[in-house]
């Protein structure tokens, strides 16, 4: 957004507040909520003239992301966005190699559906994904990716 190259928002979790104190007269603290509805994914919005969706998830494992990370309502979501032309994909963190990967949601949905193990091997993510570099601004420059894997 700052850069002018999209317009891309993290969306809020939908929450319904049931209590709130006031331990203070100028502050609020909510002490009891639930999630409301389940929600979709992390991010969306327009990239090129494109609706774009996304989720980013992460795993602590060296060898595998665990497909019970992903409820069904977001395989759900992406497969109905997907439908009508839109940009989808998964940001994933291996966190102990300290590397990232756009995985198109094709890939994962149908992962997802025909399960044939109850986590996607690191070594397939690494080959139907793309690593995403980290740098200064932006740190996470996964729209190079998206150009990369979309726009070509």
């Amino acid at each position: 957004l700052d850069m002018d190259r999209a317009v891309i928002h993290k969306k809020p979790t939908p929450v319904q507040i049931v209590k709130v104190d006031y331990p203070m007269r100028s502050a609020a603290k909510i002490t009891e909520a639930y999630f409301k509805i389940p929600s979709t994914t992390d991010y969306n919005g327009v990239y090129r003239g494109k609706y774009i969706d996304f989720e980013a998830k992460s795993t602590h494992s060296k060898t595998a992301f665990p497909l019970k990370n992903i409820p069904h309502q977001q395989i759900e979501h992406l497969e109905a966005v997907l439908k009508l032309g839109a940009i989808a994909f998964f940001l994933i963190e291996i966190v102990p190699l300290s590397e990232i990967y756009l995985l198109p949601a094709e890939f994962v949905c149908r992962f997802y559906r025909e399960k044939p193990r109850e986590s996607i091997p690191v070594k397939e993510i690494k080959e139907n994904g793309f690593l995403v570099k980290e740098k200064y601004l932006p740190r996470l420059d996964y729209l190079s990716v998206v150009d990369e894997c979309f726009f070509k």
